[in-house]
């Protein structure tokens, strides 16, 4: 409720331009929404709505255009696609009990592997440069058991952290790439 009165006082003068500051935390997802359709019906009318969020998921869906800012400096600038566009990308997770050999003969195929979890049973292997039915096919041929094949799209909490890699004092671990692993 205290959002919303926070909104509604800032209405009152009519302003051209409006900023905000973390509009949605504290609320529940109807008030996520509202706030969200407030926020795109102020620009439609031709206001300019600035935003301040650590909240990516939220900005993906809201932003038209995003500034990353990291240590006081321009880090990227541009719409949503554009700033996504620059980062590393999709990939292919793939969890084998035989990660090793299933990581040398997707190198030897010509494939990128990044090998983040080699603990347990099921190590798993991140892949550039092939898709998944790439990837399955190659440890089909190979006689390699696969208990995980996905592809995973960039999301744009994954490039802002790549950007901002040099502006923290902690990172974060690759949680969707290292089950059960907690944050530095």
């Amino acid at each position: 409720m205290g959002q919303r009165l926070g909104i509604a006082g800032a209405l009152l003068g009519d302003p051209g331009v409006l900023m905000f500051d973390e509009p949605v935390n504290g609320l529940d997802p109807e008030g996520i929404v509202w706030v969200r359709t407030l926020m795109r019906a102020l620009a439609a009318e031709g206001r300019t709505v600035l935003v301040s969020s650590h909240l990516m998921s939220e900005m993906a869906i809201t932003a038209d255009r995003l500034i990353i800012i990291g240590r006081g400096r321009l880090i990227a600038e541009g719409t949503v696609e554009a700033v996504l566009h620059g980062g590393s990308g999709s990939f292919v997770r793939a969890r084998s009990p035989q990660v090793e050999q299933l990581a040398q003969v997707l190198e030897a195929s010509g494939a990128g592997v990044t090998r983040p979890d080699r603990s347990g049973p099921n190590g798993t292997v991140r892949v550039t440069g092939l898709t998944a039915d790439e990837v399955g096919e190659i440890a089909r041929t190979n006689g390699l058991s696969l208990h995980e094949l996905s592809t995973q799209h960039q999301t744009l909490e994954h490039r802002y952290m790549e950007l901002t890699g040099e502006s923290v004092d902690y990172r974060a671990t690759d949680a969707d790439l290292v089950p059960n692993r907690r944050a530095n």
